[in-house]
């Protein structure tokens, strides 16, 4: 499939012009796809949670996330006539467009979020052009978010705050005393150096930056004068959360695939979008403005549009295997929350700055809000998060395989499964799967025990109640060791994934070519990447897994270097070592030496670099283990 980006004029993003082309250029084949009263687009035929008409709806939405700041920072484009039609029929009660009622949680909670943002930042374009009677129907339609009872609050409370801001702003009235209480229960999901959670839960994934985040921001720029305490408050934890979140981006533009709604795509950068918009600045606007444009040409260069032009259901290609309930055709177009930077005038400095490279940044940077460990084997060139201790707080598809990974990187992204029933239907990258002997597979998901160190991520697990994994991942360079001690009271199948890699696309290289074994360890070496793992204790065989296509995020096809054993009742050590890395003639001498790892019957076990002697751990496990008993959650 060809990428939109390689028929376009704007594909270095080199200048606000090129943006607002983005925009126009990518929503141009929204024109022909308008429901007869322009209150919906039909984007696709597949389906979500929610009914067919909120799909339309939504689709009709999200492209405003666009369209607004594109228009406030003085763009032009002609789909408004159609959005303005839309927005008059979607509001109005008698009409066969009619949006609906609603007097619980919503879908269309979320997409009234941005017509209270297109309030505040465009009124000439969605509230003047009407007529009393319209602007009565709108408000009224808008309004019944003030009136819903949010149980489980999370995120969500942010857009009655953007719909009542909206309403300030033109002079409607609002509820300050809902802004107020909602405001204020986001406060209570504040862990520190800038780190929310999405409501009561567990998660750390990317609501973070573009939501929770993202919205403090732009109330900070909006609400600055009114609300001045909350407005410092907001721009104090996105400087400090920004120190974090830079961790997870590679110098190409890459960021770090992991969690659920991995179909938002740049929405990744839209938390850098927001900093510049609020005049938020914890790095130089050259650092900023080099961490978005270069998101967006990595983005842009991906096969993320389908043959219709749409932007598709998927991650790095269209994929619904790898997509929540929740994504419905018009979902992915939440992506242009990440054009927040268009609000901006054309004499902003951001838009006459030169770019600027990454910082420098430690090689290994533990996150315990995040519940990861972030690591840079490579300098900038990849990103690796070891991570314990997250689950989402619903069940949704591919849960474990989203949270619960030992490892997710920008280079080799992570897999889902297609099926539960062997290790080719169930892509076990980055994991280690168990079965009953039986080819259903477990993996981890929920941590009895954690604790994210720079040196360690350490995880107690229970697959069943008579089986108990501890785990223990060791940063090594650019190698990762993985310990699992194993109590087993029923005989298992191990499988012990590393990173899933593409194969080639054609004759090229042959398969003999691209593998290079050793004793109990397999690798592939491939001009844009090597993927390898070596059983250093425990498993008997080493074997590459050609998972079902379409299983991992960034490509379609791949190849999963594996170890596997089967275990009798009893106690059990395996460890591995893990290897992930760029191509060069360099890596590919590393992958022939290993980390030793040196396990005594008391319990030590220490990690050392085979050619530098380079101590990377070393502890006594039983003390260590106490330890992290002690620090779990």
């Amino acid at each position: 499939m060809k990428s939109i980006h390689h028929e376009a004029t704007w594909k270095q993003f080199l200048t606000k012009a090129d943006l607002q082309q983005a925009v126009t250029e990518t929503f141009e084949p929204l024109k022909d796809r308008f429901t007869p009263g322009f209150a919906g687009l039909e984007l696709g035929a597949t389906g979500a949670v929610y009914n067919e008409a909120i799909a339309l709806m939504e689709a009709f939405a999200r492209p405003l996330w666009g369209l607004i700041p594109l228009a406030s920072g003085g763009g032009e484009s002609d789909l408004w006539p159609n959005y303005i039609e839309g927005i008059i029929h979607g509001t109005d009660p008698e009409h066969a467009e009619y949006w609906g009622d609603f007097g619980t949680k919503d879908q269309r909670m979320v997409e009234q979020s941005v017509l209270g943002l297109g309030l505040a930042l465009v009124p000439h374009q969605i509230w003047d052009p009407l007529n009393k009677e319209q602007k009565d129907s709108l408000y009224r339609w808008l309004n019944q978010i003030n009136l819903v009872d949010r149980s489980n609050p999370n995120n969500w409370l942010m857009f009655t705050v953007l719909v009542n801001i909206g309403f300030k702003k033109v002079g409607l009235p609002y509820n300050q005393e809902i802004m107020d209480k909602y405001l204020d229960t986001i406060d209570t999901y504040y862990l520190g150096d800038g780190w929310y959670s999405d409501g009561n839960t567990d998660q750390r994934d990317y609501y973070i930056p573009f939501a929770m985040h993202f919205y403090s921001l732009i109330y900070a720029q909006l609400m600055g004068e009114d609300d001045p305490v909350r407005a410092t408050r907001y721009r104090e934890r996105a400087t400090l959360f920004a120190q974090d979140f830079m961790y997870w981006f590679a110098e190409d533009g890459s960021s770090i695939p992991f969690g659920r709604s991995m179909t938002y795509r740049f929405a990744q950068v839209s938390f850098w979008s927001a900093l510049v918009y609020a005049d938020v600045q914890p790095f130089s606007l050259g650092v900023m403005k080099g961490i978005i444009m270069r998101h967006l040409r990595w983005w842009f260069d991906q096969p993320i549009f389908t043959t219709e032009r749409l932007l598709s259901i998927g991650y790095a290609y269209p994929n619904l295997i790898m997509g929540e309930s929740y994504n419905a055709p018009g979902s992915p177009y939440w992506s242009f929350k990440a054009f927040l930077i268009l609000a901006l005038p054309d004499e902003h400095p951001f838009w006459q700055v030169e770019e600027e490279d990454l910082p420098e940044l430690k090689s290994v940077r533990a996150q315990p809000h995040a519940r990861m460990t972030i690591c840079r084997p490579e300098g900038n060139k990849h990103v690796i998060a070891y991570g314990s201790g997250q689950m989402a707080n619903f069940e949704m598809a591919h849960n474990a395989a989203k949270y619960s990974k030992f490892a997710y990187s920008t280079l080799f992204g992570f897999s889902v499964p297609k099926g539960y029933y062997g290790l080719t239907q169930g892509a076990y990258d980055s994991t280690l799967a168990l079965s009953e002997c039986d080819e259903h597979y477990r993996v981890r998901r929920e941590c009895e025990e954690f604790h994210i160190e720079e040196k360690v991520v350490y995880s107690r697990w229970l697959p069943w109640q008579d089986v108990e994994v501890r785990t223990w991942i060791i940063p090594a360079g650019i190698w990762h060791i993985r310990i699992h001690q194993i109590r087993n009271g029923r005989q298992l199948d191990v499988a012990e994934g590393g990173f899933a890699i593409q194969p080639p696309k054609d004759f090229a290289i042959t398969e003999k070519d691209m593998i290079r074994a050793v004793e109990k360890g397999i690798s592939v070496h491939l001009p844009w990447g090597i993927s390898g793992i070596i059983s250093l204790e425990g498993f008997e065989e080493a074997q590459n897994v050609y998972p079902d296509p379409n299983t991992n995020l960034l490509k379609p096809r791949t190849v999963i270097p594996t170890l596997t054993n089967r275990l009798l009742v009893g106690e059990h050590w395996l460890i591995s070592a893990v290897f992930g890395t760029t191509y060069c003639e360099d890596n590919a001498r590393h992958w022939m030496n290993p980390p030793i790892v040196e396990r005594d019957l008391a319990g030590e076990i220490t990690v050392r670099d085979s050619e530098t002697d380079l101590i990377y751990y070393s502890t006594n496990t039983s003390k260590e283990l106490g330890k992290h008993v002690a620090s779990g959650n």
